[in-house]
């Protein structure tokens, strides 16, 4: 039984950001105490949907009361389950309080602002859960693995970032964000899977050959941005995504995790009504 608390087994995804961070100690394969069999993975499936069920009565009350919001950052390779991850532990939100921003290449009035301006009108208001596929995390990432900002524009922006995302937490916005991580050969698989599929060919982008070349070099840049940005009030997990049951498992545990910790209640009756008493004809 999973146990949806700061001390629960899957915490230990959780990272201690300012220590030196090294990716290939953690296992892209890992499902913790599931087995790698059907077995485990219908297990697993089982709690997720448990917690999915429960996270659909906590997003009611973070709507009706209006107090709150949260925000979800997924990053992650190319492939590595942003839209699945999506579609399957939100299964259960109701879609008037969830609001899905995918970042793309951003426009010439966005460049023309600084690169945090087109993030922060996309934060969710209070009421609300926001998902980011991709983020402003883009502005460290794609950026600096191609040479488009120096090292020094990079770790400058690493505070901006934290800094904003202490502003959020401040005013009522919890932040959480996941580190979808596959390893070179899943993505290999998944990425013939799309050419193999005709259901999924329209997700074909050639340019994912080009940064599939890239790959030690986003890892190392995903390693400095995660160390330098968890913080305690906004922080990074590195979530095993090979298997897909498993990292749909670990999102789902964390975001009911933090929406308990609000702990936020229904709302108070309307005053001078006797529902007792009232009756519809």
């Amino acid at each position: 039984m999973i146990t949806t608390t700061k001390e629960g087994p899957l915490k230990r995804y959780g990272i201690k950001g300012g220590r030196k961070l090294s990716l290939g100690h953690y296992d892209p394969d890992d499902t913790g105490e599931y087995k790698k069999n059907d077995q485990g993975k219908a297990k697993a499936k089982a709690e997720t949907a448990k917690l999915i069920a429960r996270l659909d009565g906590l997003q009611e009350r973070l709507y009706a009361n209006a107090t709150r919001s949260l925000l979800i950052v997924l990053q992650g390779m190319d492939t590595s389950g942003k839209d699945g991850t999506i579609k399957s532990v939100m299964s259960g939100v109701n879609p008037q309080g969830c609001k899905v921003v995918a970042f793309k290449t951003p426009s010439k009035d966005e460049l023309s602002h600084d690169f945090l301006w087109r993030v922060h009108r996309e934060v969710p208001p209070k009421g609300y859960i926001g998902i980011f596929n991709r983020s402003h995390y883009e502005d460290v990432l794609i950026t600096r693995v191609h040479g488009w900002v120096s090292d020094k524009v990079v770790k400058r922006r690493f505070d901006q970032i934290k800094e904003f995302e202490e502003l959020l937490t401040e005013n009522g916005t919890a932040v959480l964000k996941f580190f979808l991580h596959i390893s070179k050969k899943e993505q290999k698989e998944r990425l013939e899977a799309r050419i193999a599929d005709p259901e999924k060919r329209w997700k074909w982008n050639s340019g994912d050959l080009e940064e599939r070349k890239l790959w030690e070099n986003y890892l190392t840049a995903f390693e400095d941005v995660i160390s330098a940005t968890s913080t305690d009030c906004a922080p990074w997990y590195i979530v095993p995504a090979n298997r897909k049951w498993y990292r749909n498992l670990i999102v789902a545990d964390r975001i009911v995790n933090v929406l308990e910790d609000m702990k936020i209640k229904t709302p108070s009756e309307p005053e001078g009504v006797d529902f007792t008493k009232l009756r519809i004809v």
